[in-house]
């Protein structure tokens, strides 16, 4: 009996081993399935940049192909945000052509990148930029969980757009830890694109917090502007019976921007009932303002710009008789937000500026002067003709671009070029700029008059009166003269026996045809003519017609007169009739035509013309003496004299002595 129980014992104790052991394998399989949830790497595109997602770090999939130069990487080693994040994998050599996966992890923002070719990759300068990136092989930190959807900072990103999913933007877990979501929520009357700032209007240090702007924000010196910021808020707090904890980082635009000039919408509606102004006459100027809507500026010191702006507006006292106003924005290309017929009264334009939004990128101002030249100071957008063009450049610490060849075209269309600079570069930055002395390079004229630097974003408004100042001073607005538009140009026509009648007709031909291609009226360019023989006589003189049509009639009713050939005689008596009568603010130029030697001397008359300013171009034609007209003309004479062999081909000439005055204008000193 005693047997049996101890055999039942040994198993119930072998079937509870069993069991314990068929348990425990188990619980293994189970673990094994539970352990780890596969890891999916989010995929984007080439043209994704680093500071379109919020995340700090995280781990991507690169396709091929982005070795291609139109993806734009700024900095080495350390990437400005505004990279491409896969084409600065390929410059660092984390990945080659053919694509695959990167860590990339957010960092401060430097005070310059410097631009260098690695791998088949040009990376390019750029200033300072408030946030960074770096990249490393797409290998997982351990104890780090990576998100396998990225946050990206406007739902337009190219990667959304091609299928990627986004989701409330999570920190990197770290076991045995757990961090709510933060949820990217839009604030109404916001856009998507500001919804991440709504909250963070402070400027901030250097730093890469994931709250931080999308667009990332420059550093260096601006980090004396908390200070700053600090005294204002705390200012604003004390003279606050109530200021909840929550409210006191927000900027409040109803307090600061009324102070700085906007109007409420109650005095707006008072004011429309009053009688609109047709501006001050005394400012009759059309003018362009381009302003800095690059990522570098940030939000809150944009919408200083657009404040400076209205200040502007307010104080011009815009008109149809008075100064007009249009704004172009520029980043990586411009804009034109409205121009100069759009709006006829300052209330108009100052409610068209606070509507412009940021358009971000890079701070492209030389790609912005070239396309006013050419586009914004047309008769289709309001340009008067009869008003100096004033361009006024505002940019935040320098351009990304060169500036010095579109402003020289700019000057001579005959656009006044000023540089509003603010925060320039300090020693340390002016390696990181694109061209040196750029303000220098592109305004009108050296001497300071063009040219306003700003130490900060915060005084920019003491620059609204200098301004105003200066471009209303139409007087000294230098760049509106050109060479077609300046001038008072006398023509001394040879009309010696052996000219001919039909051959004095090609002559008169050549005058209308060289008049035809200058700007004429009371205060442009105005034409005289002088024919000569052994006397001579005033066709009609500066003040006698002033209008093109006149002139080119007056032409046509010259008289062939017959006679001697004495240039130097008519030389004098072009100087005694003709420019004694000349305005002080005038340039003097003399075209002679002769188809023959003079018989009286020339060296003494040709050179009392250069004493007194006048430029003399000199046209020979048939039996005309080379050495003759090289004494006539101004130095050089290669420049200034011309021969034909027949009448018929004088019109050739035309062209070459146009480009020729336009060449001798043009290179004047610009101090």
């Amino acid at each position: 009996m005693g047997i049996v129980v101890l055999t039942m014992k040994a198993s119930v104790i072998e079937m509870f081993l069993v069991l314990l052991v068929t348990g425990i394998h188990s619980n293994k399989e189970t673990t094994k399935k539970i352990k780890r949830p596969k890891f999916n790497v989010p995929q984007i595109n080439c043209d994704v940049k680093a500071g379109k997602i919020v995340n700090p770090e995280f781990v991507v999939k690169c396709p091929a192909g982005c070795q291609d130069p139109k993806y734009h990487v700024y900095g080495t080693d350390v990437y400005a945000s505004y990279s491409s994040m896969c084409a600065a994998a390929v410059h660092s050599g984390v990945l080659d052509n053919s694509g695959g996966k990167i860590l990339v992890q957010k960092i401060a923002g430097q005070s310059g990148y410097r631009g260098t070719y690695s791998n088949g990759v040009q990376s390019l300068s750029l200033p300072r930029w408030r946030e960074s990136f770096v990249v490393s092989e797409g290998k997982p930190q351990k104890g780090v969980t990576y998100p396998s959807a990225l946050t990206y900072s406007s739902p337009k990103s190219p990667a959304a757009k091609a299928g990627e999913t986004t989701k409330a933007y999570q920190k990197p877990s770290v076991p045995g830890t757990t961090t709510p979501p933060v949820t990217l929520m839009q604030v109404p009357g916001t856009s998507p694109a500001e919804a991440v700032h709504t909250t963070l209007p402070r400027p901030s240090p250097s730093t890469g917090s994931p709250t931080s702007s999308p667009r990332p924000q420059p550093v260096g010196q601006r980090s004396r502007e908390l200070d700053l910021w600090s005294t204002i808020t705390s200012t604003s707090n004390q003279n606050s019976p109530r200021t909840n904890p929550g409210e006191m980082d927000l900027w409040k635009p109803g307090s600061v921007l009324l102070d700085a000039g906007f109007v409420p919408k109650e005095e707006l509606s008072t004011q429309s009932l009053e009688p609109v102004s047709q501006g001050d006459p005394n400012c009759k100027v059309d003018l362009s303002f381009l302003i800095d809507g690059s990522a570098s500026i940030g939000k809150r010191r944009f919408r200083i710009q657009k404040q400076f702006l209205a200040d502007v507006a307010q104080a011009l006292d815009i008109g149809p008789a008075g100064p007009l106003m249009g704004v172009v924005q520029y980043g990586d290309n411009p804009a034109t937000q409205f121009n100069l017929k759009t709006h006829m009264n300052s209330q108009d334009v100052k409610a068209a500026i606070e509507k412009i939004t940021q358009r971000g990128g890079l701070s492209n101002a030389g790609r912005a002067i070239s396309s006013v030249t050419k586009n914004f100071f047309s008769k289709a957008n309001g340009n008067r003709g009869s008003a100096p063009n004033v361009a006024v450049v505002m940019v935040d610490g320098w351009p990304t671009d060169k500036v010095e060849e579109a402003s020289r075209v700019a000057r001579e269309s005959g656009i006044n070029i000023f540089f509003i600079t603010i925060e320039g570069a300090v020693e340390t930055e002016k390696q990181y700029m694109m061209e040196p002395n750029f303000a220098n390079k592109a305004v009108c004229r050296t001497n300071g008059f063009y040219s306003l630097s700003v130490q900060s974003w915060f005084s920019l408004h003491k620059s609204v009166q200098p301004l105003v100042k200066r471009v209303c001073d139409t007087e000294r607005l230098a760049c509106s003269k050109t060479c077609f538009n300046s001038a008072d140009i006398g023509f001394v026509i040879d009309g010696s026996s052996s000219v001919g009648t039909g051959n004095f007709r090609t002559v008169l031909q050549l005058v209308a045809n060289l008049s035809k291609e200058f700007e004429i009226s009371d205060t442009d360019t105005r034409i005289g003519a002088v024919q000569y023989t052994y006397e001579q006589r005033l066709e009609f003189g500066f003040e006698a017609y002033s209008t093109k049509p006149d002139i080119l009639n007056a032409i046509k009713r010259v008289g062939y007169w017959s006679g001697g050939t004495s240039t130097g005689a008519a030389i004098n008596y072009a100087l005694e009739q003709l420019f004694q009568k000349s305005k002080p603010n005038k340039r003097k130029l003399m075209i002679l035509i002769t188809d023959g030697r003079s018989y009286d001397d020339v060296r003494i008359p040709a050179m009392a013309a250069h004493h007194k300013g006048v430029i003399t171009y000199a046209i020979g034609v048939a039996w005309a003496a080379q050495d003759e007209l090289e004494v006539i003309a101004s130095h050089p004479a290669k420049d200034h004299a011309f021969f034909v062999d027949e009448f018929d081909n004088l019109y050739k000439s035309v062209p070459k002595v146009i480009q020729n005055i336009c060449t001798e204008f043009n290179s004047q000193p610009r101090n």
